[in-house]
């Protein structure tokens, strides 16, 4: 269907791929245990709309441009790695700046903020948009009727695999925190480990290639 060859081992390859930790992973699973499941899923349903912005583009060609033009992918590799040094920033010196509630644990972030975060961590890394470029078309037959929907398709299930994994990580990643029953200074230095993750990223990003 669409020209699309080696369903099953696009799948396990996927789903290999979403397991190994990156800045989105590291978001669900600071958000679900700081905050429950449902911060986690509203990082991952950004992440997951990050990504079709992404799986979109290249079918349109639009990635293309990321891997041909060098000052197009310089300017939205240091956009993304600034993003992702201003959310690791973030997550240092405002959480313990928020309000709080009257138990005395920090007021917890909105969940459109959190969608937000999720989104622009995915959209703005240019090498999500390299990624699909290189790995699905592997998967398409040269003679596909239509190379695009053949694209999208599997972009769809990339994604499917991807908000299962998250979403399942977020249930996990809850549940560890309430067991531990994480208090404010527990939480605190888990956001403050984590953004520092977030600037090392960042900082990778924008130092290294296309890689």
């Amino acid at each position: 269907m669409f020209g699309i060859h080696d369903l099953t081992l696009f799948i396990v390859s996927g789903l290999l791929l979403n397991i190994v930790p990156g800045p989105d992973t590291m978001l669900v699973v600071t958000r679900s245990a700081t905050q429950g499941w449902r911060a986690g899923s509203a990082a991952a349903l950004g992440i997951g709309s990050g990504t079709f912005v992404h799986v979109l583009a290249a079918a349109l060609g639009m990635s293309a441009l990321l891997a041909t033009s060098a000052h197009a992918f310089t300017v939205v590799k240091w956009v993304g790695a600034a993003y992702l040094v201003y959310v690791g920033a973030r997550m240092w010196w405002t959480h313990s700046a928020r309000r709080t509630t009257a138990e005395g644990e920090a007021a917890p972030l909105p969940y459109r903020k959190i969608f937000a975060q999720g989104f622009l961590t995915n959209v703005l890394n240019p090498k999500v948009a390299l990624f699909f470029l290189a790995f699905v078309p592997q998967f398409i037959e040269p003679a596909a009727p239509s190379k695009a929907l053949a694209f999208i398709a599997l972009g769809c299930v990339f994604n499917v695999n991807s908000m299962i994994w998250s979403h399942g990580l977020a249930l996990f990643s809850a549940a560890v925190g309430q067991r531990t029953r994480l208090g404010p200074r527990t939480a605190r230095w888990l956001n403050r480990a984590v953004g520092t993750v977030f600037v090392a990223f960042g900082v990778r990003l924008a130092l290294g290639g296309r890689a």
